[in-house]
């Protein structure tokens, strides 16, 4: 299958350059712009508390008051307010209403603050709007007309709220794209130039799968809007860095065994032919685990997620389809220029230091996956301390945002939870209006559970069938306590409603519980659906029931090390109170999808060793040492691609750069190098049970076009595409 169409692309190499380019331009000219929301409250299913409370808010008090943005103000010396200065906001405030910004609905004078040097002004947006781009350039607007109010004054100000963050964070993402895609070029760009010594080929990839990126894109912006998904500007760097590391990956296996053809003899565009016919199963194998993996967020009940998976599927699925014809396409018309002005591919290289490492695993496989074996299990035992964040926003940009600004001097002026309050909502089953006599002793018991600071009957409905509880924790709304406080209150809310009517829970840290279950949900979902239909495809590729479940193990093995090295870095090293709740799911499907692709590479080749007849011991060193070269490469650019998102300035993408970043590391540089292999050589032959892939067919194998016995001798790790067809 593969030899077919890398004949066909290598035939029409012009041809398929141009079907290229014009899928381009016709998907870039044609998809829609690409939505983008910073509610984390759209990402939860309506049948979650939270979401039911706000549908009771939206139907009972339509017109309740919940702010979007929050002017703080303070003196510019830093004391107390004056009388004057009281008067300058209640004016500055009134004289904001006038101006009738687009989404602003209502605009009102907020409490000051109990040591006296803050007041507010508090605006509200329209709800159907919230954390779309509508309200992020009202939040735009409010800023410089604030800020323009304020000159003349003792006042300064600061724009803060939800409709503020997202203006921030949309902020910090473009910067953030910015630095991560400049950093993910430079990388390629030298390490390439360092791997071939040939600029041709460090630029190539840059440009190839810049393509790829515009039309990735393009499809992603169909397929959200074809299924009425969500989107995040946070997907924007991860898609960055997908795109340009799992397509340098690719390129790499492909080029690496082009250069290996060509040394062994064969007429360039046949090499091209073979290189593609030769490895492009591993490729496809590879691209398949990455985007089944990504598909089965699509089982996520966060609409975070549900985005993320079919979004970075489809970038994946493009770069396969380029990485087996665009790219052979063009490398063939080049031919061998493109290693110019370096001569070294001429020359097979001897790979010293893998070789010997390949010699300390054949000669000693059980210490070898011992000594391995055990690295992970200790890093692993980190994960244990494990802890989560859920303040999506704050964790998407910079402490030094303006609107992080305003929340953290407003959780120390003001109670920790007077930004986001709870809200129990109190409805009759029977549409008969609620006892009000009751109300104040539902009050007390609400005001009563730990955690809570004051609790009142802020509303009544018209028809008397709602009430509204406005409910103050004591800590800030995306914080553990305040999850657990919340709990506790949806508890005493619950049990200790009316006869006649039932209780919902809302607010921001309602929210956030709501999160925390989905995510747990997702855990015991994605997780084993991913495991198993990677499984699936390495049981196909491998022809084997018995080595698919220790290559997953040892892919889970490597998960495990990878979150317990960062909670070591980021929880015990920087004092994070947490990881972002994300980043657990995140770093499973990158880790354990992108992980398995090296675990692939090597035990195909593994498997090709031992069709040549060489025993499993030997087999493995062999293997190591002719893709380990390989392996190193694709794993050292693709961590380090990954490790720009710690450019971006953000909790999320910093700890997700590093924790993708070394857990490829673990992946390539332990795993696939040792642990796989070692194991491999010790399990033998039963590894191929029931079928017998490593033992070498009797039937001769179908030649290459340009075959030859010495060719044979030099490329003894290589089979034919009939050895390797899928």
């Amino acid at each position: 299958m593969f030899r077919r169409v890398g004949s066909a692309v290598v035939r029409h190499p012009v041809w398929t350059i141009v079907a290229w380019l014009i899928a381009a331009v016709a998907i870039v000219a044609t998809a829609p712009s690409l939505p983008s929301n910073s509610d984390e409250s759209s990402f939860l299913p309506k049948s979650y508390e939270s979401i039911r409370a706000s549908d009771v808010q939206q139907k009972a008090f339509p017109g309740a008051f919940t702010p979007s943005a929050i002017a703080l103000y303070q003196r510019t010396d830093g004391g107390k307010l004056t009388a004057d200065d009281q008067r300058d906001a209640a004016r500055i405030t009134t004289e904001l209403g006038q101006k009738h910004v687009d989404q602003v609905q209502k605009v009102v004078p907020g409490p000051p603050s109990k040591d006296g040097r803050y007041t507010m002004t508090l605006v509200q947006m329209n709800r159907k709007t919230a954390g779309q781009p509508a309200q992020i350039d009202a939040a735009k607007v409010l800023r410089d007309d604030v800020k323009q109010l304020v000159k003349g004054t003792h006042l300064q100000v600061q724009l803060g709220g939800p409709a503020a963050q997202a203006l921030d964070q949309q902020d910090a993402s473009k910067r953030g794209d910015a630095l991560v895609g400049f950093g993910t070029f430079a990388i390629i760009l030298v390490s390439l130039l360092i791997i071939f010594r040939a600029p041709i080929l460090a630029v190539l990839p840059l440009i190839l799968i810049g393509l790829v990126s515009a039309v990735a894109n393009g499809l992603i912006a169909y397929a959200t809007k074809l299924f009425g998904l969500e989107a995040n500007s946070s997907i924007s760097s991860i898609l960055i860095v997908v795109l340009f590391g799992v397509g340098t990956d690719y390129f790499l296996f492909l080029m690496f065994r082009y250069r290996e053809r060509l040394r062994a003899g064969d007429e360039p565009k046949q090499a091209m032919v073979n290189a593609v016919a030769r490895v492009g199963e591993a490729i496809a194998s590879a691209a398949g685990a990455v985007v089944i993996a990504f598909l089965a967020l699509v089982l996520s009940t966060l609409g975070f997620l549900k985005q993320m998976g079919p979004a970075l599927a489809i970038a994946v699925a493009a770069t396969l389809v380029a990485a087996l014809t665009l790219i052979p396409a063009v490398v063939s018309l080049i031919g061998p220029k493109v290693f110019w002005p370096s001569k070294s591919w001429k020359h097979e290289a001897s790979n010293a230091r893998f070789a010997a490492l390949g010699r300390g695993v054949q000669r000693r496989p059980a210490l070898t996956a011992v000594a391995s074996g055990l690295v992970l299990v200790v890093l692993a035992l980190g994960a244990l301390g494990y802890k989560a964040t859920f303040d999506l926003a704050s964790g998407s940009m910079p402490k030094t945002k303006e609107s992080m600004v305003v929340q953290d001097r407003m959780q120390k002026a003001y109670s920790a939870g007077a930004a986001a309050p709870t809200d129990v909502y109190l409805s009759s089953t029977d549409g008969k209006p609620l006892d009000k006599a009751g109300f104040d002793a539902y009050t007390g018991k609400l005001a009563a559970v730990d955690g809570v600071t004051s609790a009142r009957m802020s509303q009544l409905n018209k028809e008397g069938t709602s009430a509204d509880f406005t409910v103050t924790l004591k800590y800030e709304a995306s914080t553990d306590q305040a999850i657990a406080a919340v709990q506790r209150v949806r508890d005493v809310a619950h049990s200790q409603a009316p006869d006649g009517s039932e209780a919902v829970v809302g607010g921001l840290s309602s929210v956030y519980k709501d999160i925390d279950s989905a995510v747990n949900h997702d855990y015991r979902t994605v997780f084993p659906v991913a495991a198993v239909l990677i499984m699936v495809i390495l049981g196909l590729l491998l022809r084997s029931v018995v080595a698919p479940w220790y290559l997953i193990a040892s892919v889970g093995l490597g998960f495990g090390a990878t979150l317990g090295a960062t909670v070591l870095i980021f929880q015990n090293g920087q004092g994070h109170s947490g990881l972002m709740f994300l980043l657990p799911v995140i770093m499973y499907l990158f880790v354990v999808a992108i992980g398995t692709d090296y675990n692939i590479l090597m035990i195909a080749r593994l498997r090709e060793e031992a069709r040549e007849g060489r025993d499993p011991r030997e087999a493995a060193g062999v293997a190591l040492r002719h893709a380990g070269p390989t392996v190193a490469a694709a794993g050292f650019i693709l961590a380090a691609t990954f490790a720009t998102m710690m450019l971006a300035g953000n909790a999320l993408l910093r700890e997700m750069g590093f924790a993708v970043s070394f857990g490829i590391a673990i992946a390539a540089f332990i795993m696939a190098m040792f642990f796989t292999p070692s194991l491999t050589a010790l399990i033998g032959h039963a590894a191929w049970w029931p079928g017998h892939a490593d033992r070498a067919s009797d039937a001769a194998p179908e030649a290459d076009d340009s075959a030859s016995p010495s060719e044979e001798t030099e490329d003894r790790s290589v089979q034919d595409s009939s050895e390797l067809r899928s």
